[in-house]
């Protein structure tokens, strides 16, 4: 019997292909499932919110980026390049307006450039900040909420780029600031917190604001300072503007004499005419050959006044106030001064008008920005610091036509100036005494308005001035050597060598007490200029601590007592005689000294109203004297009771003086 023949079945190539890769999972699936599981990795956890999203105000960061070494090359004195980032970030409710930061520099920081804003405290690049800086946003001054704008970050925020020098911190330690902060009105901020080393961030909010309240303002209110200019845009078109500028005095005891007024153009702008005031200097070099004159071609140069980025204006004289051409303009045309309002209200206030040309991309009507960096000062006076512009309410002006009716400005900024004076700044006037109880006089101060760097002769800034005869007050300083040595003698003085300086000052006053009985008492003033220039509209204040209540009169001067005050005088020249003359040649100018222009007076005071008043030790002499604003020096000490040497002198010293200023 045959034996059956196994079939042998053949398998496609692929079949066995597939056959063999589900054998090989089979076997991978097994030792999988045979291992322990691994643990998938941890999901990685969400970064740190940004501290600025918890800030529910105004968030303000400062990040130093880098800095190196620059030449030259000084151990002791190094001097590094520094490079940061100030952040402004307004997360409140409110809009933020003309926003002010500021930023405690430690390191004797030079700044050279920064974006975005400028020195709030009108100072130009590159400036020293000292102690520290409070920076102005421009030309972004406002920063809009979230709420107004969706959470629109550039319309919220500024970064302001700065570029400066520091002295002393080299790597790796970082030259931080020691503090940063808003200064707008109402905000707080609490203590900044550093970041590592190279980040500060502080959150500031504002106080007693309501929460539901989500729209400001349009604009600021308008503050209070000693001087106040406003830059009101009166006119517009595409390329240019007219713009009025007005400078009012709201300080009684202040004024401005020949003023100087300057401001930076910060995009390009140029000045192509003008009325009620000029430029110091006429000059268009810098757009004859920048790029004014290239977008400007058709333009004639010849006829626009000022191209500088920082002009200076001027103000014009009394008879240019009619010129059809450069005149005609309210409170224009005064020489440069600005009265006190407390003298003359209408004279307290100066304005011009200024023909502006703008530049790309601002061609359009709704382009407008002021200028920054606003100075101004005065022969004579103090030294003002101004702010930046802060956009106020438009200014209503009366209508030209002479109708009952306002026009507005198209759009107002104001800048506010406060007087400042620096504690290395000296005094322009100083204060001689004397007494009808002594026969000497006490000069002013020696150097009191700082020394002569080039002396004549060798002379001790720190020895005290000499006594003098009362008489010996009407010669110039540097005449009365011979008189003072004279004198000396007859008193039995030691004479210091070398001699004191003389006391180099413009205008000098002499106090002196007249008389002093049961009922009252008596002083006498004497206003000496031994300057240049005379001075019209004088005015003077004297502060006597306890005497005050009991004024009576001023016999020549227009006097009186200070309102709102208990303790000052304010005295002014009555019509006619408010001119105070420069110095003139004597008689025989080959031998004798020139010779002051001079005002005198009586002032007259009570006891009644000032039981126990001591006039002759402190009270009857003054402890601060102002003249036309300027503080004066003061004498250290006072004249001394003690009996008198030689009355017959003091007698002939005092007439002298008295009969000499009578003849003027």
């Amino acid at each position: 019997m045959a034996v059956p023949v196994p079939v042998v079945h053949r398998l496609h190539p692929i079949m066995i292909i597939l056959l063999l890769l589900s054998l090989s999972l089979s076997l991978f699936n097994t030792s999988v499932v045979s291992q322990p599981q691994t643990p998938p990795p941890p999901a990685l956890s969400p970064a740190p919110a940004p501290a600025s999203d918890s800030c529910n105000g105004v968030f303000l960061s400062y990040t130093y980026k880098a800095g190196h070494a620059i030449p030259p090359t000084d151990p002791t004195n190094q001097a590094y390049r520094f490079e940061s980032t100030l952040r402004v970030l307004n997360n409140g409710r409110q809009e933020l307006k003309s926003w002010r930061a500021f930023v405690g520099f430690q390191h004797r920081e030079l700044l050279v450039s920064a974006s975005n804003a400028v020195l709030a405290d009108g100072n130009s690049l590159p400036a020293e900040l000292g102690t520290g800086a409070v920076f102005a946003g421009f030309p972004m001054s406002d920063l809009k909420s979230a709420v107004e704008t969706a959470g629109d970050t550039t319309q919220m925020e500024v970064s302001v780029d700065l570029v400066g020098t520091q002295f002393g911190v080299g790597a790796p330690d970082v030259p931080m600031p020691l503090n940063i902060s808003l200064v707008n009105d109402g905000y707080t901020c609490v203590n900044a917190t550093n970041q590592g080393n190279r980040v500060m961030q502080v959150c500031c909010i504002i106080q007693n604001t309501n929460s539901n309240t989500g729209v400001n303002e349009e604009f600021l209110p308008r503050q209070e300072g000693d001087l106040i200019i406003m830059y009101d845009v009166i006119r517009v078109y595409d390329d240019n503007y007219w713009a009025q500028v007005s400078i009012s005095n709201n300080d009684p005891l202040s004024r401005l004499d020949n003023w100087h007024l300057s401001f930076d153009w910060m995009r390009e702008e140029f000045i192509y005419t003008m009325k009620g005031a000029y430029p110091y200097v006429v000059d268009t070099t810098d757009c004859v050959f920048g790029s004014q004159g290239q977008h400007y071609q058709g333009m004639d140069f010849s006829q626009v006044l000022n191209c500088q980025r920082s002009p200076t204006i001027i103000d014009l004289p009394p008879t240019m106030a009619n010129d059809s051409n450069l005149g005609r303009i309210p409170f224009c045309c005064r020489n440069g001064t600005i009265l006190s309002p407390l003298m003359d209200l209408s004279r307290s206030k100066s304005s011009f008008q200024m023909q502006v040309y703008k530049m790309p991309p601002d061609l359009n009507k709704t382009e407008l920005a002021p200028p920054q960096n606003w100075k101004i000062n005065g022969s004579m006076n103090l030294d003002y610091e101004c702010g930046s512009p802060i956009r106020v309410s438009p200014s209503q002006f009366p209508d030209p036509s002479g109708l009952p009716s306002e026009t507005a400005a198209i759009a107002s900024w104001q800048v506010v100036c406060n007087m400042t004076q620096s504690r290395l700044a000296v005094p322009r006037c100083c204060v001689s005494y004397s007494a009808f109880f002594n026969d000497s006089a006490i000069p002013c101060n020696t150097c009191a308005c700082g020394c002569n760097p080039n002396p004549t002769q060798t002379c001790s800034a720190t020895e005290p001035a000499l006594l003098l005869r009362p008489d010996t007050l009407l010669i110039p300083s540097e005449n009365r050597t011979a008189q003072a040595l004279k004198w000396a003698d007859i008193k039995g003085r030691k004479v210091p060598n070398p001699l004191p300086c003389g006391d180099n000052c413009g205008v000098s006053i002499n106090w002196h007490l007249l008389s002093d009985f049961k009922q009252g008492w008596s002083a006498r003033i004497t206003i000496f200029n031994w300057g240049e220039s005379s001075f019209e509209d004088w005015f003077a204040t004297v502060q006597l601590d306890n005497a005050v209540p009991g004024f009576e009169e001023v016999y020549t001067f227009n006097g009186s007592v200070l309102q709102g005050s208990n303790n000052t005088i304010f005295m002014q020249g009555r019509p006619g005689l408010n001119y105070l003359l420069a110095e003139t040649n004597g008689s025989n100018p080959k031998k004798d000294p020139r010779v002051p222009g001079s005002q005198q007076s009586v002032i007259s005071f009570t006891k009644k109203s000032t039981p126990g008043i001591k006039v002759a030790t402190r009270d009857g002499f003054p402890t601060k004297v102002l003249f036309n604003g300027e503080e004066c020096a003061l004498p250290t000490i006072l004249p001394s009771k003690a009996p008198m040497a030689s009355a017959a002198s003091s007698i002939i010293g005092f007439l002298t003086l008295a009969l000499f200023l009578m003849q003027y």
